[in-house]
């Protein structure tokens, strides 16, 4: 009984983090990733986008402690119904969608460590080589430009009080 009261609470605490999910997923999206960053533009490039933003705030979440982490766990969540909706729709069956989704979390949490360490140590350029440019080669202003937009959305993520962020009132 008590189970389902917490899953009936959680699902109205996910629900009122799809304003902030779709921020990042909107910031993942803008054209300048792709156009000017270096990003590649592919299914596997957008992912990569999307992982980085939520990475973004799920550190910036962490840094709140207590206060962040059932945020982050539904957050996560999101994202997790959201990839599984779009691997559905791109046409993978339901067999091996939770492998899929499984090596997306992994990824996620491929991306929560290194840019933790990056941040921390203060050099991106690694973080961004493997995970944004897919170790591939980009001009040094498509890497730069990229340094730059994660650095700023950093600033901005951290600028924020905790509630503004859980709303979603930002830009990324």
């Amino acid at each position: 009984m008590a189970g389902w009261w917490r899953a009936l609470f959680g699902r109205k605490e996910r629900e009122a983090l799809a304003p902030l999910y779709g921020t990042i997923v909107a910031a993942a999206r803008d054209p300048d990733w792709y156009a000017r960053g270096g990003v590649p533009d592919t299914l596997d490039g957008r992912f990569d986008m999307v992982a980085a933003m939520l990475t973004l705030v799920l550190l910036r979440l962490e840094a709140e402690g207590d206060a962040g982490r059932a945020p982050s766990a539904y957050l996560t969540e999101l994202f997790v119904d959201d990839m599984d909706g779009q691997l559905r729709q791109s046409g993978i069956g339901d067999i091996v969608v939770g492998k899929h989704v499984g090596r997306m979390m992994s990824a996620l949490g491929g991306r929560l460590g290194a840019f933790r360490a990056a941040f921390a140590g203060g050099d991106l350029d690694a973080a961004i080589t493997r995970n944004l440019h897919r170790g591939a080669s980009a001009t040094a202003s498509e890497h730069a430009l990229a340094r730059e937009r994660l650095l700023a959305v950093k600033t901005r993520l951290d600028a924020v009080s905790l509630n503004t962020l859980l709303e979603g009132r930002l830009t990324l």
